[in-house]
This record gives C-alpha cells, structure tokens and sequence, in this order.
C-alpha cells in the first residue's frame, strides 16, 4: 500500500483546475523516472478534478494507479485528490481527503487562491507521510486489524487445545493402567462435554 501523490485543488465547474497546494512521495520509482511520473500525477490529478462534478467522490484506476477524487464544491470550490496504488483502501482515502479539506479551508484564507505559488501549507507533506500506512492512521482500520490478530491467536489456541484433547483420547484407549471403570466415565464425561464445543 502506497499513497504516490496528495493535492488540493481549485476545481471551478466549467473552467480550469489549479493545484493549489501538493506533495508526492516518488521514492519508490528511480531517480530518472520521477520527473515524467511527477508531471503525470499532476495531469492526472487535475484531469479527474475537473471531471468529478461537484460535491462527488470517485474512485479512478489508470495501469496500476487508483485516483480517489472529493469534489466539496461550495463556496470554496475545492477538491481534495489522492493517488494511490490499487491495494491502497479506500475508505482511509477519503477520509484523509476529508481532513485534508476541513484543515486546508480553515488555515488557507479564500483570498489567497488566486495566487498559488504563495499559498503555505506545509501540513500536507505530514498527511503524506501519516497515511503511508493506512492502517495507522484511520481508527477503524487499526482495531480491526487488533481484531483480526486476536481472533487469529484464538484460532490458534482453539486449535492446539483440539490437537491436546485427540492426544488424549488416544494415551485414555491405550492405557493398561486405567480400568474400564475409569475409561468409561472418561468418554461419558466427554460426550457430555461435546454439547458445549464452539467452532
């Protein structure tokens, strides 16, 4: 899971888009290669604001990129975009757009988005890097994984405990020392016992 580009960008309806404030993690590809991928990540992501109508969000796979697009609209006419790659959930996607908005509007003034290249926010470089890892960053996300892993260690010990008891039942049938007395009341006390068994 990878999160490749983050922006903000001014999508009037019917006109152009601005990115009005970005930050990209390009890491992963070389050092030759980032340019070209920059420049498509800055087409893709002004493409798919201006086509995503207003108050909106969509989801758009391009190779192995997935764009996840919030088009707020309002008064501010802003849409937050994320580029991703496909493993990348989509939930935390917009939830980090969300964010990323209400933060962006309430320390961005209005006035300042006629001239992008004075706008500050610096805040974006450190949702970049929050939400590498989604699972850390969105709540839900983090105790279902805690869920998932315990429910695993549950299985785990469920199953060693089955193994335990077919591990005695057979040293109960093998046993010399133990009379048939005591057999029998072994396996009644375990048939009466199975009625309770959780799967």
């Amino acid at each position: 899971m990878k999160v490749f580009s983050l922006a903000v960008v001014l999508a009037p309806p019917n006109k152009p888009s601005t990115i009005l404030a970005s930050a990209s993690d390009l890491s992963s590809f070389s050092f030759y290669q980032r340019g070209s991928v920059a420049e498509f990540m800055s087409f893709f992501t002004k493409t798919i604001a201006e086509r995503t109508p207003q108050g909106q969000r969509q989801s758009v796979q391009e190779n192995s990129y997935t764009a996840h697009v919030y088009n707020r609209g309002g008064a501010e006419q802003l849409a937050g975009v994320i580029i991703t790659d496909q493993e990348y959930p989509v939930r935390p996607a917009f939830s980090l757009l969300t964010k990323l908005l209400d933060d962006f509007i309430a320390k961005v003034p209005q006035a300042s988005y006629n001239t992008p290249a004075a706008i500050s926010f610096p805040e974006i470089n450190t949702y970049i890097q929050k939400y590498q890892d989604p699972r850390q960053a969105d709540a839900i996300m983090k105790v279902q994984q805690e869920l998932d892993e315990t429910k695993i260690i549950l299985h785990k010990t469920i199953e060693s405990v089955l193994q335990r008891g077919e591990k005695i039942n057979d040293l109960v049938d093998r046993s010399t020392a133990l009379s048939a007395q005591s057999k029998m009341f072994y396996k009644t006390a375990k048939k009466q016992n199975s009625c309770c068994v959780i799967m």
